[in-house]
Order: structure tokens, then sequence, then C-alpha cells
């Protein structure tokens, strides 16, 4: 396979958007549909009615479905029976979705150039970058008789899309992991919505085993100055204050450089400068950017990080995407950033059987 070749500017903050949330949005916990109705005590003959009832009989289970969801914009979405025709219009959904079993549910998806896992390689996208804007395919989604959509929140889906199709009749839940911790709780969201939610709680409390395990080999370690570069086209791209990527550089033990702004992502090159990385890791030597060229930036010689020669490529999309493979992500940032650790080895989420 041929590497991948530059992604021009606008494809760059496109990509950013998808997989480096920041900012935080409002939103109200999901709450999980009972599993069982309340007992009732009954009498277990026919025994005048002063006769004391015997143990209660074990009631039946009440149905998952229909449910009402809070999803990450507020928005209360009833969902009437389990979804079977589910579309997904962020990648990090379509993963949840196949790590939750439900992938042979998916019949549509956005559009993905780091498309995980490869079982989602058939399934058409109805949604896609053209190179200026994010383009859903309502008529599609329509055609493929979907009857759950789980979109993005923030823009990742264009909000007069989501607009569209629950004017349609069909339920759309908004997702948007604006901080690590919205990411275990978009996966136990998700897994209400579709009827997986054992096995999301499952996920979950496996995900969250991991990432304490990891911040704790890190934790009394010393904490560099880290420089995570997203893009250089056109100006510097990282994460922004406060953000689901500078929580992910905390947890593994480093002191994030980021742009001064809640929710930009471009940070001025005098102000990266000043603020003299130690550690430089590379989101865009997928793109072709190489350590030996970043050492040659007009003034980025006196930094600390091009001097001990600390410029390392870092693979983005495990690390940055908000699904079940950021605990692999947070072992990457944790190796890097502190060679010197022993990192706990990190197994995959298992599968859903």
């Amino acid at each position: 396979m041929h590497a991948p070749s530059r992604r021009p500017l606008p494809f760059a903050a496109l990509a950013l958007a998808l997989a480096v949330v920041a900012g935080a949005c409002s939103s109200a916990a999901p709450t999980e549909a009972p599993s069982a109705a309340p007992a009732t005590e009954a009498p277990a003959t026919a025994a005048p009615a002063t006769t004391a009832p015997t143990e209660a009989p074990t009631p039946s289970p009440v149905p998952a479905f229909p449910v009402t969801l809070t999803d990450d914009e507020g928005t209360a979405v009833t969902i009437p029976a389990e979804p079977q025709r589910i579309v997904s219009l962020t990648p990090a959904a379509t993963e949840t979705l196949f790590a939750l079993g439900v992938g042979d549910r998916v019949v549509g998806k956005a559009q993905d150039i780091m498309l995980f896992p490869p079982e989602a390689e058939s399934v058409p996208d109805f949604e896609a970058f053209d190179g200026s804007a994010i383009v859903v395919d309502t008529e599609k989604i329509v055609a493929a008789k979907t009857d759950l959509v789980i979109a993005g929140g923030n823009y990742l889906t264009p909000p007069e899309a989501i607009t569209k199709i629950r004017s349609l009749g069909i339920p759309v839940v908004v997702v948007y992991a604006s901080t690590v911790d919205k990411v275990f709780t978009d996966i136990e969201l998700i897994g209400q919505a579709t009827g997986a939610t054992e096995a999301a709680t499952a996920m979950t409390t496996y995900m969250r085993d991991q990432f304490k395990a990891i911040a704790d080999a890190v934790a009394g370690q010393p904490k560099p100055r880290v420089y995570y570069e997203i893009d250089a086209t056109g100006g510097y791209w990282t994460a922004s204050d406060k953000s689901f990527l500078a929580e992910m550089i905390q947890l593994a033990g480093g002191e994030p450089i980021t742009t001064g702004s809640p929710d930009k992502y471009d940070i001025a090159a005098e102000r990266l400068i000043a603020a003299d990385p130690e550690v430089i890791l590379l989101a865009d030597a997928a793109w072709g950017v190489k350590a030996e060229d970043v050492a040659k930036r007009a003034g980025w010689k006196v930094l600390t990080a091009v001097k001990n020669n600390a410029i390392l490529a870092i693979d983005d999309t495990t690390i940055s995407r908000p699904g079940p493979r950021i605990i692999g992500g947070l072992a990457i940032l944790a190796a890097a950033i502190h060679a010197d650790a022993t990192i706990p080895a990190v197994s995959p989420v298992p599968a859903v059987p």
C-alpha cells in the first residue's frame, strides 16, 4: 500500500475536528433503562386475604425498548425498538459499534481515511468530506431503512443534517467526547441505544482499569513539555486548552503545550518556541513529515527537543480517536514521553462474543 499523500489544510482541519475533540459541551448523563420490574409480593396459593404472602415470584424482565436517552447535546431521544439498521456518522462511533458486537447492523458510515476495523470496509459511506465541507447523504440514510443514527456533536455532523434526519422520524443520538471520561460514557450511551448495555459496561470497566494502570506507571515521573503536532500546513496545529488531546498527554505523564484557546487548534510560532518543548510528537508523520525536516525549521534549533533529538513519529489515530482503542493510544503516548519508564502492556478491548 502506498503511503497517503500530504493532506491539504482544509482536510487537516477536518481530521482534527473528527479525531481531537476539544471544548466542553453541556450534557445530561444518560439513564439506563431498568432491567427488571419492581418485585411485587403475591400469595403462592389461593389463601384467605389475611394470610401473610409467601416469597414473591421472579419478576419478568422489562424490555430494554422502547427507551428514551439524553444525548450529549441534551436532547431526549426515544428509540422505539432495538435498532437493526444503524448509520454511524463518526469514525469513532463506527469503531465503537463494531467493538460492541453490533457491527453487522451498521448499514452506513462516515468516510474514514484511517479505517478501523477492517470489517467496516464493506459498509458504504453516507457521510464524506467534499473538499470544503462535511456532507451527509440523507437520501441514502432513508433508502437504507435506517432505524438509528449515531451522529457527532460540535459540528462533526452538520446540525442541519441532524435536524433533517430527525424530521424524517429517524432517531438520532449525538455524541461528542470532550473529555476522556466522556469517551467512556459515550460508549455506554451507544451501548444503551443499540441494546448492548452489558457489553458497553464491561468494555468501559476494562478501559478504565487499563487507563489507571498506565497513569499510575508514570505518576512519579518528571513531566516534560510536549508539543503534539497534528499538522504544520499553513501554520502549526496542536491541542487546544483543556481538550481531550491535552488531557491524554497529561495522563501519559507530559505537560501539553497548548494553543492558549479553548476551541482553536492553531498555535503561533512565537508561543510554541517560547514554550520550548522537550518532546515533539509528530502526528503528521503519516503524511510525510520527518524528524529531520522539523529540526531544520527556521528558529527551531534552539528548542530542547531539537537539541536532544527528542522528535518522534506517533500513531495519531489510535491516540486521538475517542473510541475503544484509546487505551492503546495512552500506552503509546506514555512510552513516547517516558522512554525509560515501564509502561504496562495493554491488551485490546476484548471482542464481544
